[in-house]
C-alpha cells in the first residue's frame, strides 16, 4: 500500500488531498501536470513516486537557493543520496558526482546546467526512474524571454529516452498547461488540477495618491500586523531602502533579498528568516520559491507583481499553517502601471539589437552591449534556427502577451467587485461564497491581522559562515 511506503520513506501517516492520485499516476508510468495549491505538499509527489520507480530522480529548480532548501530539508529528514548540481560547486566537484551518479537517488539541477554536452552525457549513461518539473509554470512564464533554456527541456527529455516525467506548480491556466505540454514533448499528459483558493488568506488593495503616502501606508501598516512577513518589490534599490527604513523606524529585524546578491548571502538570509531570525524580508521575486515557513501572517505588494499567476505565488507564501494570513497590495497605480511595463518590455530586445549580427557574440555580453537576458534569448533563438525576422516577430508576440497579462492583473487591483473570486475566474474556477475574511471589497476586518502580542525577542545570531559550511560541507 502507498501508506505504508509513505510511512517508511517520508514518515507521514496520511496523504494530503491529491497527493496519493498523483503517485499512483507516476508510479503507473503516466506523465502528470500537477497543480496543488502553495503548501499543499508537492514535494511529497515526486519524493514518493521517486522511490517507488527504479533510477535517478532528476528535478529542474529554477533557483539555487530553492535547491538548497529542498537538499538540506531531505538530508535533515535522512536522505543522503541528495545533491544540487549548482554553481556552488567548483569544476572539481561536479565533475566527482558527475562520475559517480550512482551514488545519488535525488539529483537537483537548473535547466541550464543539465544542457551542457558533459552534465547531459553523464545522466544518459543512467536510467531515469523521474524527471521532475519543479514549479513548472516557468516553463511558460519565463521560457520564452527570461529563461530560454526551458525551451529546450523537450529535447533533454528526448535525449533522457523519454522518462515519466511530473510537472509541479500551484498555478497554471488551460493555455499555460497546454503550452507546458507542447515544449516538453509530451503525446499524454494526467493532468491533477485543484483550486487555486486559499480560504485563509484575506485580499486587501491600499491605492496611495503618492509615493510619501505609499511610504507611509508601509510604515504603519507594517507596525500593525502580526508577522513575520514578506514585502516584494520591483526595484533592488527600493527594496534595499525600505529594509533600511523599517529597520530604522520601527526598530524591526529586517533584511533585503534579490537576485544580484552574492549566492551565499542570499542562502544565508533564506536560513536567517526560515528559522525566525528575522521580522521581515523586503525582496523581489527572486526570494520565496519553494521556502518552507509554514508561519508567514502576511505578503505586502509595494511594488505589483509580473501578472496575476505571480501575484496568486507570491501571496500564497502567507499562511501555509492554515491560519488567518494577509495579502496587501500598495497601489499608485498610475505610476505602477507604467513600471510594470516597462519591465515587462526590458528583458526583450528591440529591432536594431535583433539585426546587429554582433548581438549574438560572447563578446556583446562580455563587453555589456547587449544585456545578460537579451543576449541569452537572442543565443537560443539562433540556435533553435530563428532568423532575425522570425526573432522579432517572437518579440512582439511576447510584448503582446506580457502587456494583457499587466492589464488583466490592474483591472483586478481596480475593481471594486470580490477579489476572491477575480482570481478564481482567472483560472476558470467557478465562484464561491466566502462569508468572511475574504476581502476589502467583501469586507476586511483589519483588526483580525493585528499584531496580537509583542513581537518575540529573536534568538541569538548564527555565525552564518558555520552554517553556510553546516549545510554544504558538514552534512553531504
Amino acid at each position: 500500500m502507498l501508506e505504508t511506503a509513505l510511512k517508511q520513506h517520508l514518515g507521514f501517516e496520511h496523504f494530503r488531498t491529491g497527493q496519493k492520485e498523483v503517485i499512483e499516476a507516476a508510479v503507473a508510468g503516466e506523465n502528470t501536470f500537477v497543480m496543488l495549491p502553495t503548501g499543499s505538499g508537492k514535494t511529497v509527489c515526486f519524493q514518493l513516486a521517486g522511490y517507488l520507480r527504479e533510477g535517478l530522480v532528476i528535478i529542474i529548480s529554477p533557483l539555487l537557493s530553492l535547491m538548497q532548501d529542498q537538499v538540506e530539508r531531505m538530508k535533515v529528514y535522512g536522505e543522503k543520496r541528495v545533491v544540487a548540481l549548482n554553481s556552488f560547486l567548483d569544476a572539481a566537484e561536479k565533475t566527482t558526482i558527475l562520475n559517480e551518479l550512482d551514488r545519488y537517488k535525488f539529483i537537483f539541477i537548473s535547466p541550464e546546467m543539465i544542457q551542457q554536452d558533459h552534465v547531459l552525457a553523464a545522466f544518459k549513461r543512467h536510467t531515469i526512474g523521474l524527471f521532475v518539473i519543479d514549479e513548472g509554470h516557468c516553463i511558460a512564464q519565463w521560457g520564452p524571454d527570461f529563461r530560454p533554456d526551458y525551451l529546450q527541456l523537450g529535447n533533454v527529455r528526448t535525449a533522457l529516452n523519454t522518462p515519466v516525467t511530473m510537472v509541479l506548480t500551484a498555478t497554471a491556466t488551460k493555455k499555460v498547461r497546454a503550452e507546458t505540454q507542447k515544449v516538453l514533448q509530451l503525446e499524454k499528459m494526467t493532468q491533477f488540477i485543484y483550486s487555486v483558493n486559499r480560504p485563509n488568506i484575506a485580499y486587501e488593495v491600499v491605492n496611495c495618491e503618492t509615493r510619501k503616502q505609499k511610504d507611509e501606508t508601509l510604515l504603519k501598516t507594517v507596525q500593525g500586523l502580526q508577522g513575520p512577513g514578506i514585502i516584494y518589490f520591483s526595484s533592488r534599490k527600493k527594496c534595499q531602502e525600505v529594509s533600511e527604513l523599517l529597520a530604522d523606524r520601527l526598530n524591526l529585524s529586517v533584511a533585503y533579498y534579490h537576485g544580484r546578491m552574492d549566492p551565499a548571502d542570499r542562502v544565508a538570509i533564506q536560513q536567517q528568516f526560515t528559522h525566525h531570525q528575522l521580522n521581515i524580508i523586503c525582496a523581489t521575486s527572486a526570494f520565496g520559491m519553494g521556502i518552507d515557513v509554514p508561519d508567514i501572517r502576511f505578503v505586502i505588494h509595494y511594488h505589483p507583481a509580473q501578472n496575476i499567476e505571480s501575484f496568486i505565488q507570491e501571496a500564497g507564501r502567507a499562511g501555509r499553517d492554515g491560519q488567518l494570513s494577509l495579502s496587501l497590495s500598495l497601489c499608485h497605480l498610475d505610476s505602477d502601471y507604467q513600471l510594470a511595463q516597462n519591465l515587462a518590455q526590458s528583458d526583450l530586445p528591440d529591432y536594431d539589437t535583433i539585426l546587429n549580427p554582433k548581438s549574438y557574440t560572447s563578446e556583446a555580453f562580455i563587453n555589456h552591449w547587449v544585456g545578460e537576458t537579451q543576449w541569452r534569448f537572442l543565443k537560443t533563438y539562433k540556435e533553435m534556427g530563428y532568423s532575425p525576422a522570425a526573432i522579432w516577430e517572437v518579440v512582439k508576440e511576447r510584448r503582446t502577451v506580457k502587456k494583457n497579462q499587466i492589464d488583466a492583473y490592474f483591472n483586478w487591483l481596480r475593481s471594486q467587485n470580490c477579489r476572491r473570486d477575480g482570481l478564481l475566474r482567472f483560472f476558470d474556477e467557478e465562484p464561491i461564497q466566502q462569508a468572511e475574511d475574504c476581502c476589502d471589497n467583501c469586507g476586511l476586518e483589519r483588526e483580525k491581522y493585528a499584531q496580537q502580542q509583542k513581537r518575540p525577542k529573536l534568538i541569538a545570531e548564527k555565525d552564518w559562515k558555520m552554517t553556510l559550511w553546516e549545510i554544504f560541507v558538514k552534512k553531504m
